[in-house]
């Protein structure tokens, strides 16, 4: 064991050079505080093979280029690893935001994060995995072994540090050459992702909920009428019997059995889900039966721990014991028999409601089995329950039918959930922000080992714009999951629900996935067996090139890069295209329009390409096969193409067929044949048509047999270029004559209107806030860039900043559409600011100013009053009663480590924790003038300030995961001469 220790002084606090150990293959290292340490180390939940952790690599006489320092004080451990200035950092896992993670911050805590910002800190699945891009090129990834809430601070540069209760393991990979080959080491620790089965890969359609049987064979017919590919229609929670796992309505959904047929009579699949809360009741199978084996997850004195979820009451599997997760793979097993073809596990963080931190009490007692920890708190669970519960599902779906892949999608994961499940983004927004999140966030879960993922296409919550769906969809259908999914209350988001125009622009991104389904049934295959990511960054092709690190909306998909426009006001053809260096030839399927993504094949690559079918079932080997060519600069090509059942396991015994093909252009004459061949599939007898491209879509085709030699003569330098002058030609026509997507921003029906209108930006000093004057001049975001903290985060129709003209809830002013009285930019004057008008009745507006003052950087200021415009001379100019009430909805990153404190006008101090009740202060019990929100965790506390002369109660409220701290004015009718007001203002401080 190399590495030395230093210990600082104090018996409780030590330091210095972490110990380390050669593992599992060259360049692969653990490190630990101490030998100590390391034997005291818990289980690892992320390495396929525990031992692989544990074994130290004899055969090395290799040294890590860098050493990790540790300091431990306090129960907590903490890691830095410092590399070279100019080095760029991603992965974090499922993180929202931009691609490049460095100056970031996240916390590793599987969180219901509904509607989440950019600035959201915790999601769903957990992910302590840095890769680190070096400045020559070379990259380093960092693993930090625990299961426990883990700090990723990425704010210093070219710094990783992790924090995490002691004590933990911290492995690195490399540094090797390239980010794909630390990828690959680092698959061989934590496993590939499941083999999907081809079906799975075609579009799928989903909605909470379609609520019966009747609407489900509608939904899937209209598909087919209109020739609009899909493989799978999804069950949400509505198809049980009052929210009960394992039953169906008897009324929506009396026959599952014959829903299935008929949908596998018309080529889709049937997807349905399955949460881990199970109704408390007696009488109800799952629950009495899971109570007799004693597999419930238990309180802290030993009761079964009850937490509210759609069912009501419900108890919780303990997915830790294996006998929990055989009971639970027995229920699946016989679920299968319905029919079912894949099974999606929701709200599995474990989700709870009625509760501040949105889950269970961290004090629950998992009774683990001695290989994965033994009897630990939730608190060291927590982020593998949704993983372990994947792990049941999937090994019940291997139990019911062991000649079938299983298909199982979770939301909840930790490093190695890729073994068992898909995952997708989570409850999104439909929103051009979310949209172009949606890029990095698929390609930071395949750089932390999960290739499987995707987003809901078109935005969870809230109704998408025509232009907005029909954009996501473009460049959703080139992800490696691909899903439709939409909220209740929203309006319909199936791809013929925007009018003509955008359901055009669905059928022809759809239709050229399922051209390119090959292709990506290839890359799964090498993603399942090498650990090479499906969907990369576009500097992965050049991992030297600066310029290319930090772009967006450009991805790879193998020697594909797909380049979309995610802004609202440019259509990709209006877009400069950066591009790696090198060849690049850029083609479509004759389907070119503004709002799907441009295709550009890098020189020296040959694809395979199909027909556009309606599901994956109608391909057969024996289809004619494509493909695509792109000579490099000594005019050679190579590529892949993997073949097998599309589902089973036959391909585990040979039963596949690899093909690799070669292109060299000798003499003016190409020359494309098979040079190798893996499997024992006999080579269907086809015809293999060659495209070889040109340039600017231009393209050369060739037929042959697959198989033989195929020859093209290249046409003269001169004709080479009419042809590519005649094929941009073509290309310009036709995005000139595509029919556009009306580009309307208003949606007028069902729940979150508007939302994906643009809201307005104020951005100075440490913050940048969007105001949505259209609904109750909302503050739909309030983000403290310095610390990464997005305190305010809501959908645009309830919470985040309100102010209300009365003491009821949401009374007049929270939800009226305000004007925009003046907008100064920061360039233009002293602040960035904005002022708005809402006219809440009875001659009364409230007038509010929100500035972020040049002078004061650090502040947030708002101004707000309720004026009497026009009151009825009868009443005296006075109005009715009413009272000013400041609403703001703070997000809790932390909530167990959150409190507020503030010092009373009498002088006495408070600490109030989510623990508490409501609690309202009046008269002397007031702050005096300052109040704080502190999150201990991130040591930082939001505070406000006011002038106590205008306020005449203060008042905190604690939801779920949230925090309102309300400011109220006296209850007064008001007059032109006598407006009720309150300043106040918002700052960040470290505490």
């Amino acid at each position: 064991m190399g590495g030395n220790q230093a210990s600082a002084s104090g018996s409780d606090v030590k330091s210095g050079d972490m110990v380390f150990e050669p593992i599992l293959e060259e360049g692969v290292f653990r490190f630990d505080c101490s030998a100590d340490d390391r034997n005291a180390a818990f289980p690892s939940h992320s390495f396929v093979n525990q031992k692989n952790r544990e074994t130290p690599l004899l055969t090395t006489k290799g040294k890590p280029s860098f050493i990790p320092t540790f300091e431990c004080a306090h129960g907590q451990q903490i890691v830095n690893i410092e590399l070279p200035a100019g080095t760029t950092f991603y992965g974090t896992g499922e993180v929202s935001g931009q691609l490049e993670r460095t100056g970031k911050r996240v916390f590793t805590w599987n969180t219901d994060a509904w509607g989440y910002g950019s600035g959201t800190t915790s999601l769903y699945q957990s992910h302590p995995w840095v890769l680190a891009v070096l400045p020559d090129g070379e990259a380093l990834g960092v693993l930090a072994d625990t299961t426990r809430r883990c700090e990723i601070d990425l704010r210093k540069e070219s710094s990783i540090r992790f924090c995490a209760p002691s004590s933990f393991p911290v492995i690195t990979f490399g540094p090797l050459p390239l980010p794909v080959d630390v990828l690959a080491s680092f698959s061989r620790a934590v496993g590939t992702v499941f083999m999907p089965p081809k079906w799975s890969l075609g579009y799928q359609q989903c909605r909470w909920s379609y609520d019966s049987d009747a609407r489900v064979r509608e939904i899937a017919r209209t598909f087919r009428e209109k020739g609009i590919p899909c493989d799978v229609i999804w069950m949400d929670i509505d198809y049980m019997d009052e929210f009960r796992c394992f039953t169906f309505d008897k009324e929506r959904f009396s026959n599952p059995q014959s829903l299935v047929k008929d949908l596998h009579d018309t080529g889709f699949k049937a997807i349905w889900m399955l949460d881990p809360g199970i109704k408390q009741e007696d009488g109800y199978f799952v629950h009495d039966s899971g109570t007799e084996k004693d597999i419930w997850t238990q309180t802290a004195d030993g009761r079964p721990f009850v937490g509210d979820v759609w069912p009501g009451p419900c108890v919780f599997p303990d997915f830790t014991q294996s006998k929990a997760r055989l009971w639970w793979s027995n229920l699946v097993k016989d679920f299968t028999e319905y029919g079912v073809d894949g099974i999606w596990n929701d709200m599995n963080e474990p989700a709870v409601f009625k509760t501040v931190t949105k889950t269970m009490p961290e004090s629950n007692v998992h009774r683990g089995d001695a290989e994965l920890g033994g009897c630990q708190s939730h608190a060291h669970y927590h982020n593998v329950y949704g993983m372990l519960m994947a792990r049941s599902t999937y090994e019940g779906m291997m139990l019911a039918n062991r000649s079938k892949r299983p298909f199982v999608l979770t939301r909840a994961g930790y490093v190695g959930s890729q073994r068992y499940a898909a995952t997708w983004t989570g409850d999104n927004l439909s929103t051009w922000e979310h949209l172009h999140m949606s890029i990095s966030m698929v390609l930071q879960l395949g750089i932390s080992g999960q290739p499987l993922a995707g987003p809901d296409i078109g935005g969870f919550a809230g109704n998408a714009t025509p232009k907005l769906f029909g954009r996501w969809m473009g460049v959703g259908a080139m992800f490696p999951f691909c899903r439709g999914h939409s909220e209740k209350g929203t309006s319909d988001h199936e791809p013929w629900s925007f009018g003509e125009e955008c359901e055009e622009v669905c059928r022809l991104a759809l239709r050229r996935r399922y051209r390119l389904l090959p292709h990506i049934y290839t890359l799964f295959y090498l993603a399942h067996t090498k650990g090479i990511p499906v969907a990369t960054p576009t500097f992965f092709i050049d991992s030297k090139d600066p310029k290319l690190r930090a772009i967006e909306n450009s991805f790879m998909l193998g020697s594909l890069l797909i380049y979309a426009s995610t802004m609202h006001d440019h259509g990709v053809n209006q877009l400069q295209h950066t591009l790696p260096e090198g060849i690049w030839m850029s083609f479509d399927f004759d389907d070119s329009h503004p709002d799907l993504p441009a295709l550009y094949l890098q020189g020296g690559s040959i694809i395979p390409v199909g027909h556009p079918h309606q599901h994956a079932g109608e391909a057969d080997p024996s289809d004619d096969l494509s493909i695509l060519i792109a000579l490099d600069e000594n005019g050679k090509a190579q590529g892949v193409l993997y073949e097998d059942d599309g589902d089973g396991y036959e391909y585990t015994e040979g039963g596949y067929l690899l093909t690799t093909y070669v292109a060299e252009l000798q003499s003016s004459v190409v020359t494309i044949r098979v040079s190798k061949s893996e499997g024992l599939w006999k080579r269907p007898k086809r015809r293999l048509h060659v495209h070889l491209l040109l340039g600017r879509g231009a393209m050369l085709d060739a037929y042959g047999v697959d198989g033989d030699v195929i020859q093209i003569t290249m046409p003269s330098e001169a004709e080479v270029s009419d042809l590519v002058s005649a094929s941009h030609k073509k290309f310009t026509s036709r995005l000139e004559t595509a029919r556009q997507i009306p580009d309307v921003e208003k949606v007028s029906e069902g729940k979150g209107v508007e939302l994906s209108r643009t809201p307005v930006e104020l951005k100075s000093g440490d913050w940048v806030l969007k105001v949505v004057p259209w609904i109750g001049g909302r503050i739909l975001s309030m983000e403290h860039i310095p610390s990464g903290t997005q305190w305010l985060h809501s959908r645009v129709d309830i919470d985040g900043y309100e102010e209300y003209s009365g003491m009821e809830y949401r009374s007049a002013g929270c939800s009226e559409e305000y004007s925009v009285i003046d907008r100064d930019l920061e360039q233009a004057g002293e602040v960035e600011s904005l002022s708005l008008e809402g006219d809440v009745g009875g001659g009364l507006v409230i007038e509010r100013m929100i500035s972020l003052p040049k002078d004061d950087p650090k502040v947030v200021q708002i101004n707000s009053s309720i004026v009497a415009r026009s009151v009825g001379a009868g009443s005296g100019g006075f109005s009715r009663l009413v009272c000013l009430r400041v609403h703001p909805t703070f997000s809790l990153f932390h909530p167990t480590e959150s409190y507020v404190s503030f010092v009373s006008v009498d002088g006495s101090k408070h600490d109030c924790w989510p623990t508490s009740s409501e609690q309202s202060y009046e008269g002397d019990l007031r702050p005096n003038g300052e109040w704080m929100l502190v999150d201990k965790c991130l040591g930082v506390a939001l505070v406000n300030k006011f002038d106590v002369s205008q306020v005449y109660k203060c008042l905190i409220h604690w939801g779920t995961g949230t925090v309102n701290l309300e400011l109220w004015s006296e209850d007064r009718p008001v007059s032109k001469k006598s407006p009720l007001t309150i300043s106040h203002n918002y700052e960040v401080r470290g505490v």
